[in-house]
């Protein structure tokens, strides 16, 4: 008989608020995190554990955990065998794909990957470097770092590092010359937790919530009054996500439009709408998004 307990990995150290952000917005209630390795969260069935990303898959391949969340880049290092349920698209700082990139000191005479022939290279993604240089049959040494890697760049040849924005290696005035990995959070499975019925569903319904908030996170809902006579001139202004909502109102001359858009857009098409004869206009965040 199956235990009816889904042990979920979830990263420990920089994915780690994200994550949790992530599982409000989502619905559950998640707590102690702060303090324990084990946190609370609102579903009996559920059981969390704060793990490294970079060992994650290792646990989930193993069944240690029937699922957890990991960085595209820390299967690839560790060759791990899992199910990837979804890809989330969610990091640290931004949605957009982290970068594992090859850089030098501005001031280095190194223009291409090449040029490091015979060189040492520091890094904490290892194998994944050493796969890298071996395609370009280039000949090099790559040594684990334990951290602050920008700092060794004038120490070795040239490190491989993970960049978002690239705000830190230019901070520490170092330059790209390729980027190896490009990667983004991931939900994956245990192989056999996956022909589980109850885990199966289980995972696949925190991946249906937590893509839900993912998507809500970058939309705003819009509601307005339209008079009858201005509704086709409003109708072409706005990027409905399908089609907006429109209905009628108590005052027969008016009608009720509701529509979901871009944040980004909201700005912009506020005035727009205004000019075209919208009125009442309210936008309000949305906690999921299901398509």
């Amino acid at each position: 008989m199956t235990e009816s307990i889904l042990k979920l990995g979830v990263p420990k150290g920089s994915l780690q608020n994200a994550t949790f952000d992530l599982f409000e917005r989502a619905g559950f209630n998640v707590s102690g995190f702060e303090r324990s390795y084990f946190p609370r969260i609102d579903d009996p069935q559920i059981q969390l554990i704060l793990l490294r990303a970079q060992e994650m898959s290792r646990y989930v391949e193993d069944g240690v955990l029937d699922a957890g969340f990991t960085g595209y880049d820390w299967i690839m290092e560790n060759n791990s065998d899992v199910h990837e349920v979804c890809e989330l698209r969610y990091s640290k700082a931004t949605s957009n794909p982290a970068r594992w990139v090859l850089a030098v000191p501005n001031e280095s005479a190194v223009e291409k990957p090449e040029d490091l022939e015979g060189g040492i290279i520091a890094t904490e993604l290892v194998n994944a470097t050493r796969r890298y240089f071996e395609q370009k049959k280039v000949s090099v040494k790559v040594e684990f770092s334990w951290g602050a890697t920008e700092v060794k760049a004038r120490l070795v040849s040239g490190i491989v590092e993970l960049t978002e924005t690239g705000s830190s290696l230019r901070a520490n005035n170092l330059r790209i010359l390729d980027t190896l990995l490009t990667s983004t959070t991931r939900f994956i499975a245990n192989k056999e937790a996956w022909k589980d019925p109850f885990k199966k569903q289980k995972i696949d319904s925190i991946s249906i919530l937590l893509n839900a908030a993912i998507d809500a996170k970058t939309l705003v809902g819009m509601k307005m009054n339209v008079l009858k006579k201005d509704l086709a001139k409003v109708l072409q202004l706005l990027p409905a996500e399908k089609s907006p909502t429109v209905s009628p109102l108590a005052d027969s001359e008016y009608t009720a439009v509701e529509i979901i858009v871009e944040d980004r857009v909201e700005r912009e098409l506020i005035p727009q709408l205004k000019r075209a004869g919208a009125s009442g206009i309210i936008t309000y965040s949305l906690n999921k998004v299901i398509h």
